[in-house]
């Protein structure tokens, strides 16, 4: 009998473990890894993994935005991608946010930066050009079809940055938001609800950080995946040349995010300290 028992007991525990595991598989079901297993060094790259194509999209052809240009894994092997649609700040075009597109789609998105239907469109304005930008990638642009409609996110520099915040604000679906140096005069976010990384730059004299990107970090509720990343020494125009360091958080968030993909929780947690790149770091890790 204590033989019997002994073997109903291992039986009970393999079933409990094969239960258990099938529970973390569900758990994790939503993650949509793209692309090898990453290092620092390959966040940090100028490309990624996947080759990159591109398609303009004219101002004519564009409604509720100014037009653009789509970047995107030209690779169909891995499935579909996630998307992020990207608006510059005021009196910018697309031009001064371009070296976004090919730096993430190689790492596995769909990418579209935008020009606005008037380079002094307010922030206000700049989400609600976001969120349509968002609806033509996934519902008539020529790559909807490689597009997971499931998995959009926004980005914006200084009144774009500030858009990006406007348009998490009102459309709590998007899986992400990244805020470049934004410029508000709304400093109320407590109804975000999509992870949201805001980066600022340190010696930032068109929207100080004191003003801007602090106000609105600490607006955003704590319950929700937020982070702070103050860039040491740069200016409001940090976001337009390349950088490594908004590009390899930019990534890390956008995989860890958009795609559920846990293997970036490494460059997130536990958060970075202060460095040569940056002065300032506050999130609410982990996530």
């Amino acid at each position: 009998m204590r033989k019997l028992g002994s073997v109903l007991a291992t039986a009970v525990l393999s079933i409990g473990i094969i239960v258990a595991g099938h529970g973390v598989a569900s758990a994790d079901s939503t993650s949509d890894q793209h692309g090898p297993d990453p290092t620092k060094a390959s966040i940090e790259a100028e490309r990624g993994p996947f080759d990159v194509a591109r398609v303009t999209v004219p101002r004519a052809g564009a409604s509720g935005f100014g037009g653009g240009t789509i970047y995107y894994p030209s690779s169909t092997e891995e499935g579909k991608f996630g998307a992020v649609a990207i608006a510059p700040g005021f009196t910018a075009s697309q031009s001064s946010m371009a070296w976004f597109g090919p730096r993430l789609a190689s790492q596995g998105f769909v990418v579209f930066t935008i020009d606005t239907v008037t380079t002094s469109d307010q922030p206000d304005m700049r989400g609600d050009e976001l969120r349509a930008a968002l609806r033509y990638l996934t519902g008539s642009s020529k790559v909807k079809d490689r597009i997971d409609a499931d998995r959009l996110a926004v980005m914006g520099h200084s009144m774009g940055g500030g858009g990006t915040l406007e348009a998490a604000k009102d459309d709590p679906a998007l899986r992400a938001a990244i805020p470049l140096t934004p410029w508000d005069l709304n400093k109320n976010f407590s109804r975000v609800k999509t992870p949201t990384m805001i980066i600022g730059g340190q010696s930032d004299t068109i929207a100080p950080v004191a003003s801007h990107s602090e106000p609105f970090y600490r607006s955003l509720p704590d319950t929700a995946s937020k982070a702070y990343l103050e860039l040491r020494g740069a200016s409001h125009f940090a976001p337009n040349m390349p950088n490594t360091t908004i590009a390899e958080y930019s990534i890390s968030w956008l995989k860890r995010f958009v795609d559920d993909d846990r293997r970036y929780d490494q460059f997130l947690c536990p958060a970075p300290g202060a460095s040569v790149q940056i002065s300032q770091y506050l999130s609410t890790c982990p996530y």
